[in-house]
């Protein structure tokens, strides 16, 4: 048999500074933030997607944290570009990691070009035909793909010979030349006009990575020159700007690539300093958000939790001041929400 419990003994949870929870009004709530704030109080995703915001907002409001922002999937062509770009052009984004995908359908739509919904009684055999190309339930047309592939070509041609490629370089040639021709927002042009590097460390896995391929191509049939591409560039210059700042944040959509490249800034110095003797700081994510929908015991990166993380060396343990959310959720619904929720607090302030 079980012994009694003595109930003289039972906690009331503030005894123990347990913090109380409220129930979600609908009736209380006027804003985004309102919303976002009243689910911080609440349990589950909606607890974690409140967190995500109060960490967003002190990550941007340290004024000596450098603040990447890592993405994967397909969130441009999912419509989200502009929520990216919010974050370039209110100073909350220093550096920008993604996948090569991600900036082609960027670039298709900051060129003014069009994306559409699938219609699913149309079978994939003729949306070949057709020249759709389908990512779950949207379009992209081979035709904007084609018109991609020429703007680009003629932003390379700009870029003196002498110039060995990364993709940091490559992309900001694309976004000067948004800038040139384009009025509207886009994620690129913001990028190039405020100096926010945009690096794509996996650039051959992408269309604008095929583009370039034919570009070397194309030269060296033309003029026997050849085009110079070296990837340990966008390492080094990434490592040269963390070297700079002492506090760090990260805010990383998906996962992939782009997140895990961000992250290993930290055990490349330490690898410079152990292995090579290299005089070189700690560098260590204090501040981390991600929204993936990514479960931890798939064993997988993009499902990694950032307490994994800090046995790498890649994070500071939140026992020495790190904040780290981790929100399981479609980003196109909880992205929008954490951004917009952090716009009205700072914007209240104006």
């Amino acid at each position: 048999m079980r012994e009694p419990r003595d109930e003289s003994k039972y906690g009331l949870g503030h005894d123990d500074g347990l913090e109380p929870l409220d129930p979600l009004d609908p009736r209380a709530v006027g804003s985004v933030d309102d919303l976002v704030r009243a689910m911080s109080r609440t349990a589950f995703g909606g607890r974690r997607l409140g967190e995500a915001a109060d960490t967003l907002e002190a990550m941007v409001r340290d004024p000596d944290c450098f603040r990447v922002v890592t993405v994967a999937g397909a969130m441009t062509i999912a419509k989200q570009g502009l929520v990216l770009t919010e974050m370039i052009e209110r100073g909350w984004v220093q550096a920008i990691v993604s996948t090569g995908a991600l900036m082609t359908h960027g670039f298709v739509e900051g060129a003014g070009m069009l994306h559409f919904k699938h219609r699913p009684e149309m079978r994939d055999e003729q949306l070949y035909e057709r020249g759709y190309n389908r990512v779950y339930d949207t379009i992209e047309l081979e035709k904007n793909l084609d018109d991609a592939e020429r703007v680009l070509h003629a932003a390379l041609e700009s870029v003196p010979e002498e110039v060995v490629l990364s993709s940091r370089l490559i992309n900001e040639a694309l976004g000067r030349r948004l800038a040139e021709d384009v009025e509207g927002r886009a994620i690129l042009k913001s990028a190039y006009e405020r100096g926010v590097p945009i690096y794509v460390p996996a650039f051959t896995d992408s269309e604008l990575g095929l583009d370039v391929a034919i570009y070397k191509h194309t030269l060296a049939r033309r003029s026997g020159r050849a085009v110079r591409f070296d990837p340990f560039l966008d390492l080094d210059d990434f490592a040269e700007r963390i070297r700079a700042h002492d506090t760090l944040g990260i805010f990383t959509i998906g996962g992939g690539v782009p997140r895990n490249w961000a992250q290993q800034v930290g055990p490349y110095l330490e690898i410079l300093r152990t292995r090579l003797g290299i005089e070189e700081p700690v560098r260590r994510y204090k501040y981390a958000i991600r929204i993936c929908p990514e479960p931890e015991h798939w064993g997988g990166l993009s499902g990694c939790s950032y307490t994994e993380g800090v046995s790498w060396g890649k994070f500071v343990p939140a026992s020495e001041g790190g904040r780290h959310v981790e929100v399981f959720a479609d980003a196109t619904i909880a992205w929008p929400l954490v951004v917009r929720s952090v716009m009205e607090r700072l914007d209240r302030e104006r």
